[in-house]
């Protein structure tokens, strides 16, 4: 069986599809089979990234470690049974079609509510929420007092995952890892960063998270889509000396890395 990574939030511009094509490019470079779904069906820009590296990687004559990204299959509307749904057809199909030929299938939702993402996370054996670091984000998962300091109760992306975590229980599978990653993070140590702090790890013990690092706010990734790389295919691009910023970003993907600790995944880069 794959071992399906969800990465998923409610909200856009958390770094989903950063992060999604790191772990996958990451779990790739270390010798794992890995596929990719990009679930937001309009912006695609999981997909687009994939995109971007495939067209990269031909021009420069490149071969490096890659996931694969596929469509979701067609499936015909005549051939459901009645109360079944199309969109829930066409994942089950791709899962099958994957499952067979990976060790990591991630899939990417959209920034929005969607019955596809709502079915995607009861598949989680690894759920990756990343958040921005501020409390416009964090109300995803939890509301607050107006100071930040007060959880007053979960919020509606949490119940989803709740509800998808009943899914599971009554379906007699394992209980969803969920982490979430504080991404985006600023430089500088401030009042409202250190209030997230608190917050964020007095939720994770209330409603079953765990907190892992995500990235910070650097100007390499937005370098790096175009071309479709990762942090670490830079060397291999002809990059001999990486400044300090980079080599903090890598060693940041390497803290991720860890943190999710996946199963049978060993972290050597």
């Amino acid at each position: 069986m794959a071992h399906i990574i969800v990465v998923g939030n409610e909200k856009g511009g958390a770094g989903k599809s950063t992060v999604s094509m790191h772990v996958a490019s990451a779990l790739a470079r270390l010798g794992h089979r890995v596929s990719g779904l990009d679930l937001d069906l309009r912006q695609r820009s999981f997909g687009r990234y994939m995109e971007n590296r495939l067209a990269f990687l031909e021009r420069a004559e490149l071969d490096l470690p890659t996931a694969m990204v596929h469509d979701l299959p067609e499936v015909a509307s005549e051939s459901l049974k009645p109360g079944e749904n199309l969109f829930d057809q066409r994942l089950s199909a791709a899962i099958s079609e994957l499952e067979p030929h990976s060790d990591f299938i991630l899939i990417d939702c959209p920034g929005s509510h969607t019955r596809l993402s709502q079915v995607a996370h009861s598949l989680a054996d690894t759920l990756i929420t990343p958040i921005n670091d501020s409390f416009v984000d964090f109300d995803l998962l939890a509301r607050t007092d107006p100071h930040g300091e007060k959880i007053l109760g979960p919020s509606v992306y949490s119940e989803m995952v709740w509800n998808a975590r009943q899914l599971r229980a009554q379906a007699g599978l394992k209980p969803i890892d969920w982490v979430v990653l504080r991404n985006r993070l600023g430089a500088q140590r401030m009042v409202n960063k250190e209030k997230m702090e608190r917050a964020v790890n007095a939720l994770a013990s209330r409603i079953g998270f765990r907190v892992a690092p995500g990235f910070s706010e650097r100007v390499v990734f937005r370098e790096l889509f175009p071309r479709g790389l990762t942090l670490l295919d830079l060397r291999d691009i002809g990059v001999k000396q990486l400044n300090i910023s980079n080599v903090a970003a890598r060693q940041e993907l390497r803290d991720m890395m860890k943190a999710l600790n996946l199963p049978g995944v060993t972290i050597d880069f």
